[in-house]
């Protein structure tokens, strides 16, 4: 089982990517069959190639992450962020809790985002 702190290093990672990466950079923090599903409810992704075309989103936009909080226990992780999304033409902001679980490595196994459009603040 991967250590607390390695899991935390990976949640810093994927806020990183996510905030300043690629779709690539997000993906290769995933294991080979890992699943996504965002937000909760939707289809679930299954593997690191569908899961990189979900954050292709990414590329196209600049995004800024902030960690509020997070709990690891065992092999899963819970945390709170903020993403701000500015598309050119507006901004997004959404505060999540994401919910993910990683292998030996610390590869997310999977990853369930609680979310909802309401609670997205655009300006």
């Amino acid at each position: 089982m991967a250590s607390e702190d390695d899991i935390r290093s990976a949640v810093t990672a994927y806020l990183a990517a996510v905030g300043g990466g690629t779709s690539a950079d997000v993906a290769a923090l995933y294991a080979d069959d890992a699943t996504l599903e965002d937000p909760v409810g939707a289809e679930p992704k299954v593997g690191r190639e569908a899961i990189e075309k979900f954050y292709a989103a990414l590329d196209a936009v600049r995004n800024r992450t902030e960690l509020l909080a997070v709990k690891v226990a065992g092999n899963t992780a819970a945390f709170h962020f903020r993403v701000v999304t500015e598309t050119g033409e507006q901004t997004i902001t959404i505060e999540p809790i994401d919910v993910m679980t990683f292998d030996d490595q610390a590869r997310i196994t999977s990853m369930r985002a609680v979310w909802s459009p309401s609670d997205m603040v655009v300006s």
